[in-house]
């Protein structure tokens, strides 16, 4: 692997075949780049932009290639239905909270999460963590109640309400980038050497920044020295976006959250850009419908990319679909909603007869109260007791290992018909 872009070289150099080769890739990213970008902050100064992506190119990656390449092998298992995926995390990090004990609080429930899912199936679990580079946040309205700028993770500005503190400062990418070194150093450290971190390809001017040639496949593609996988969010899979005309150049993994809105014929559009030599594993549908529209909207999407002949990764993210607003006005979600929607996709994944391989959770190792319900039965008259995330609402440690004993039960049900068979 090699840095990219290069330097050109003339014709007779031995370098010269990459060169031309990185060249095409730079002709095809900056036609990328070109596209409409949905949710990208409004710098107030491109020429500062351009000079940190500028310091972010001479960085080093925070993650290696033969990590992804090993991330890669064990995704096309899960494709293929011989492992499962658990994925979880913080909603949105923090540079405050980049410390040593939240981190091993997040790594300790993404553990016992795996061992649980593990004990009770005996499929070999793949962990991946929202972590190290999850610092960029999707928001609805490009404005707050207040008629501020709105917060858009500590990436790009401040959650302080003030005028300074939410114009965005691209300087912010400089300390996520060594936040995020920080964090991959502790996920090393602690010994969680079979954990791999991801997070959301939002913010592009960042994304581009940590990219390298890597011409181990069959034609020189770029690889991102910034996550392990990255995901595309809903709010930016627009076909003729730069989001997934960017993610078309990737040899990492890359996941897709699909909603509601989304066809069967449209999602076979999205699997055929996105995985064209059809690599099992290479893509993870992440669906997410609400508890109440899985069982329904599921089922055709499913069978019409089955049918495609492509072996994606089907993922459940249950958090998302089943957001609301409490009556004393905290963001949340009930247990019971994220469970039901797991139970649904399970149910359809059973009854077509295909591998239900994931979950994609926001969960916290720590004692938060954030979203309600659970066997601990929190309310909603106890959410501003450690309501504590930066956006979203996250299940805390006991809820987590409680989703996990549920989502165990259900992948052994599972399990038991495929061995049984007809």
């Amino acid at each position: 692997m090699r840095r990219f872009p290069r330097r050109p070289t003339d014709a007779g150099d031995p370098a010269h075949d990459a060169c031309a080769a990185d060249r095409l890739l730079t002709r095809r990213l900056d036609e990328a780049l070109a596209r409409p970008a949905a949710q990208q902050p409004c710098w107030p100064d491109p020429g500062r932009v351009g000079a940190v992506v500028e310091q972010l190119q001479q960085a080093e990656p925070i993650v290696a290639p033969e990590e992804t390449a090993r991330l890669a092998d064990r995704l096309a298992s899960v494709a293929r239905g011989e492992a499962f995926l658990l994925q979880g995390g913080d909603c949105a990090e923090t540079f405050a909270d980049n410390t040593e004990s939240h981190l091993r609080a997040n790594l300790r429930v993404l553990s016992q999460m795996s061992a649980v899912l593990t004990q009770a199936t005996g499929l070999p679990v793949v962990n991946i963590a929202r972590m190290a580079g999850q610092y960029a946040k999707p928001r609805s309205n490009a404005v707050d109640a207040s008629g501020l700028p709105v917060y858009r993770g500590d990436i790009v500005n401040s959650a302080e309400p003030t005028p300074a503190a939410r114009t965005p400062d691209p300087h912010r990418m400089l300390r996520a980038h060594a936040h995020a070194a920080e964090a991959m150093d502790v996920v090393r450290r602690v010994g969680a050497g079979g954990v791999y971190v991801s997070h959301e390809m939002l913010l592009l001017d960042y994304e581009r920044a940590g990219l390298w040639a890597d011409a181990c496949g069959p034609a020189t593609r770029l690889t991102s020295g910034l996550a392990h996988f990255l995901w595309i969010g809903e709010r930016t899979r627009q076909l003729d976006g730069a989001h997934i005309a960017f993610a078309e150049l990737m040899s990492n993994p890359i996941g897709l959250k699909i909603g509601p809105g989304v066809t069967p014929e449209l999602a076979v559009e999205y699997v055929e850009r996105l995985d064209p030599d059809a690599t099992p594993g290479r893509l993870t549908l992440v669906s997410r419908m609400g508890h109440g529209r899985v069982r329904e909207v599921l089922p055709p999407i499913v069978e019409k990319v089955n049918a495609s002949g492509h072996q994606v990764v089907w993922q459940c993210d249950p958090m998302h679909g089943n957001t609301r607003v409490s009556g004393n006005g905290f963001k949340t979600r009930h247990f019971d909603q994220v469970v039901d929607e797991l139970a649904g996709f399970f149910e359809v994944h059973r009854a077509l007869g295909t591998h239900p391989g994931g979950i994609h959770v926001e969960v916290t190792g720590e004692d938060v109260t954030e979203c309600v319900g659970g066997a601990s039965g929190i309310t909603e008259h106890e959410l501003p007791t450690r309501y504590r995330t930066a956006c979203d609402p996250r299940l805390n440690a006991e809820q987590s290992v409680e989703l996990a004993l549920a989502v165990a039960t259900m992948l052994a049900g599972r399990r038991a018909d495929v061995q049984e068979g007809p």
